[in-house]
């Protein structure tokens, strides 16, 4: 493969070009049952099994985009492995619905402050598909956890009365399901406030339904900078032509695009699959960023794995790879992101890593050895 060449995604040919590539459609068109998700990747007896009993805990979404990635034949599909329900999410002892402790931070509804500089603007409780890792799945889909413009123009008024906010994220949910004109109004408001210098989106949908990043919403970002970009590429299978072109239409409205990815057992935390990815993300020319802990999130143990055993893969790819092409590898806590490194750890305490954060507090986070075998992780692979 040429460093500029990517595989375009397999559209079914009973769906015509025109649909596929229209967004709206795909979000119409989204899997949302065993039935449906069998058009694309028979599930497995277990992922039916799944599918049933989470149904009233945290349902499963996603684009056909998306879908069409996945490997029908391989039982470990890592695209599939983050999308469809599994057994092992009934299975996590230590999982918190809020393991970040949002709902504390909040000055007002869904408006997070843990730096004294900078929110997450959660502006909405809706994404493309819903990812089974999710940090936000107490709220995502969830009717409660919807914002009403009175309720978004109430955050909007907390901004303005705090001086000392120069950086807000939009996140959510996802900030680019809103329509073209419900997101030109919230970053005209938000343009308007004399102290907001930056404004970040944090969206997957270049990777889950980059149809949505189209010449008119590059045009309503561009009209509104400094916007800067953060999404999130897991595995190098993601990295389609479609991918890439949603990407490259930020980065010509001017918007920098980074890259957030999640470490998780068995679908990217092996070396070819990190590297991989990595050295894919800075042929798109998007600069990978951060590369998360999982969290101590309820129903995610199975993607869990132990910290040191991510300290060595993230410090196996230096020398390896072109330096700004690592992540900085990071455990998130309630008092903020903390960049793991050897230097960084406080020292272990049997199940627990203990770490210091930027403000010199000390978090304690359960994180046990046996949490993953200390084999090489079921599921490696190279694209």
């Amino acid at each position: 493969m040429g460093p500029l060449a990517w595989p375009p995604a397999p559209r079914p040919e009973a769906i015509s070009a025109a649909d596929w590539c229209d967004w709206t459609w795909q979000m119409r068109h989204r899997v949302r049952s065993a039935a449906e998700l069998a058009a694309w990747r028979a599930p497995r007896a277990d992922e039916h099994a799944a599918i049933d009993a989470l149904a009233e805990r945290f349902r499963f979404v996603i684009t056909p985009y998306y879908a069409s990635l996945m490997d029908p034949e391989d039982p470990a599909c890592p695209i599939a492995r983050q999308v469809v329900p599994q057994l092992g999410e009934l299975e996590d002892p230590d999982g918190l619905p809020d393991p970040l402790d949002e709902v504390a931070h909040s000055p007002v509804k869904n408006l997070v402050r843990v730096y004294p500089d900078r929110v997450a603007f959660c502006v909405n409780n809706e994404c493309a598909l819903y990812c089974r890792y999710c940090l936000r799945k107490r709220m995502v889909g969830e009717p409660d956890w919807a914002m009403k413009k009175r309720e978004l123009e109430q955050a909007l008024g907390w901004i303005r009365a705090t001086p000392a906010i120069r950086d807000v994220l939009l996140t959510g949910g996802d900030p680019l399901v809103f329509s073209d004109d419900k997101l030109a109004w919230l970053l005209g408001e938000l343009r308007a406030i004399p102290h907001v210098e930056i404004v970040r989106l944090g969206t997957r949908l270049p990777v889950t339904l980059p149809f949505r990043v189209t010449d008119d919403l590059c045009r309503i970002l561009a009209e509104h900078h400094p916007i800067w970009v953060n999404t999130h590429f897991n595995h190098p299978r993601e990295l389609t032509a479609e991918a890439a072109d949603a990407c490259d239409r930020l980065l010509r409205a001017g918007c920098p695009v980074g890259n957030q990815s999640v470490l998780l057992r068995g679908i990217n935390d092996d070396l070819p699959t990190m590297q991989a990815l990595c050295e894919g993300l800075i042929r798109m020319r998007v600069r990978p960023y951060y590369c998360y802990q999982a969290q101590l999130l309820e129903g995610t143990a199975h993607f869990r794995v132990p910290i040191e055993r991510g300290l060595e893969l993230f410090e196996s790819l230096r020398g390896r790879t072109s330096g700004f092409a690592i992540p900085v590898y990071v455990l998130d806590t309630p008092h903020g992101k903390v960049p793991l490194a050897r230097s960084r750890l406080r020292g272990r305490d049997g199940d627990f890593v203990v770490v210091e954060a930027w403000n010199g507090a000390l978090w304690r986070e359960r994180n046990p050895l046996d949490a993953a075998s200390d084999d090489a992780p079921a599921g490696r692979r190279t694209p």
